[in-house]
């Protein structure tokens, strides 16, 4: 085969003129939003409720980013003489995205579901000090985090479904009582 000086001129010019005659493909984000994947990772939300202050997603963070301050509250005991109980009250929970390496680690080892993933990902700030979330914002990502994923009808049942339903079967009923 004998190669012509510029052929491959040519064939980069025919490859750039094919592609300027085909419709274009860009995305134009901020009128028209990506479709994401279910349960994509955007930003982390926070139920407050359920956070005890275990600071387990903390510990397991490999970033370092969550910071969690608490103090313990007395419950005064309900029965003389019983003992009164100890509450953490959860003070501040804030996230620096600026530094989070989105793997969920935090998410999967606090035990309480507080923590879950949001598809939201326009948090962008104009100041870095600014991508550091308290509770408050963390808080209204909640709205946005989708529902779990259904069951499939075909899985076999939780075991624990399987106790609970022997366990209620066994209960004997007592006179007069209307279950």
């Amino acid at each position: 085969m004998v190669s012509v000086p510029g052929s491959g001129l040519l064939k980069g010019l025919a490859v750039t003129l094919r592609q300027m005659t085909r419709r274009s493909v860009t995305a134009h984000y901020p009128d028209a939003l990506p479709e994401l994947p279910p349960r994509s990772r955007g930003v982390i939300a926070l139920i407050e409720e359920n956070c005890t202050s275990c600071m387990l997603c903390a510990r397991e963070c490999p970033a370092w980013c969550i910071y969690i301050d608490s103090h313990k509250d007395v419950i005064p005991a309900t029965t003389e003489g019983g003992k009164d109980k100890t509450r953490n009250v959860l003070d501040r929970f804030a996230i620096d995205f600026s530094i989070c390496m989105y793997c969920s680690i935090c998410v999967e080892a606090c035990p309480f579901d507080a923590l879950h993933w949001s598809p939201e990902f326009e948090y962008a700030e104009l100041d870095i000090r600014e991508l550091t979330h308290e509770k408050d914002r963390l808080r209204e990502w909640m709205w946005t985090v989708p529902p779990p994923v259904a069951l499939d009808p075909h899985a076999e049942p939780a075991k624990e479904i399987g106790v609970a339903e022997k366990a209620a079967v066994r209960r004997p009923t007592a006179p007069g009582d209307p279950s």
